[in-house]
C-alpha cells in the first residue's frame, strides 16, 4: 500500500455543499451579534420597502447578510466555469472577486448615503487629520475599518500585482479618496474628511495583513505561467 500517495480531490458537488455549508454557518455567525438591531428593519425589508430597509444602517446590513447564499452559489458558478489561472485554484479567485464585491458594495452604499440636506446643503471638507477621529466614536471607526476591508483581504489574493503592504495601503486610500470626493461633488450633505481616508486604508492594510499567508507575488505569477501545473490540478 503506498501512503505516499496523494488523496484524489474532493468532487465539485461536495465542494459545492461545503461551501453552501459555510455561507449558511457564516449568516447565522454575523447574525446573532445584531439578531436586534436586524429585527427592526425585517418588516420593512421583507416588505420591499425602500425607505426604512435601503436607506437605513440596519436594513443594509440585513440584505447583506440574506445575500450571503447568493454570493456562494456566484463563487460556486464561476468556479465551475473556469479554468485554473496562474497556478491559482478556481475556487480561491472566484471566492476573492464575489468577496470584494459583497464585501464592499454594502459599505459604499452606507458612505453614499445622503444626508438631511443633500442637493442643498453645501459639502463640508476636513483636511486636518485626527481632528475628526475623536468625534468618530468606537462604533464609527470600526465601520471605517470595514468599509474597504473585504477589498484589502481578497484583492492580493486576486491579483499578483496588489500582494505588498503599500500596495494595499494605495489601494485603499485611493478608493477611500474617490468616495470621500464623490460625497462632496454629489452634495450629499456629508463631511469629506482626511480621517476618513486614513481609517479606511488602516482598515484594507490589516485585512490584507490578514490574508497574507495566501497573497502570490508577480514573481510567482510569473513562474506559474512558464511551468503550468497539470490539467488535473487545481
Amino acid at each position: 500500500m503506498n501512503h505516499n500517495a496523494t488523496s484524489p480531490a474532493p468532487p465539485r458537488r461536495a465542494r459545492g455543499i461545503a461551501l453552501g455549508g459555510l455561507a449558511v454557518l457564516a449568516l447565522a455567525v454575523a447574525a446573532f451579534p445584531v439578531r436586534r438591531m436586524l429585527t427592526m428593519a425585517a418588516p420593512r425589508c421583507m416588505a420591499g420597502r425602500w425607505h426604512g430597509c435601503y436607506d437605513t444602517f440596519n436594513g443594509i446590513v440585513l440584505m447583506t447578510l440574506v445575500a450571503l447564499p447568493l454570493s456562494a452559489l456566484a463563487v460556486w458558478v464561476l468556479a465551475r466555469s473556469r479554468r485554473t489561472i496562474d497556478g491559482v485554484s478556481p475556487w480561491r479567485l472566484s471566492l476573492a472577486e464575489v468577496g470584494i464585491i459583497h464585501g464592499t458594495a454594502p459599505f459604499l452604499w452606507m458612505t453614499m448615503m445622503p444626508g438631511a440636506e443633500p442637493g442643498t446643503a453645501a459639502g463640508a471638507v476636513s483636511l486636518v487629520p485626527l481632528r475628526d477621529l475623536v468625534t468618530m466614536g468606537p462604533l464609527g471607526i470600526v465601520g471605517n475599518l470595514l468599509v474597504f476591508a473585504s477589498l484589502g483581504f481578497f484583492a492580493p489574493i486576486r491579483f499578483a500585482s496588489l500582494a505588498s503592504v503599500p500596495r494595499v495601503l494605495a489601494l485603499g486610500a485611493g478608493c477611500s479618496a474617490l468616495v470621500e470626493i464623490a460625497q462632496y461633488v454629489c452634495r450629499l450633505d456629508r463631511v469629506s474628511s482626511v480621517d476618513d481616508v486614513l481609517v479606511n486604508a488602516t482598515g484594507a492594510v490589516l485585512a490584507g495583513l490578514a490574508s497574507r499567508r495566501w497573497w502570490r507575488t508577480e514573481a510567482q505569477a510569473s513562474t506559474d505561467r512558464q511551468h503550468p501545473a497539470p490539467a488535473g490540478r487545481s
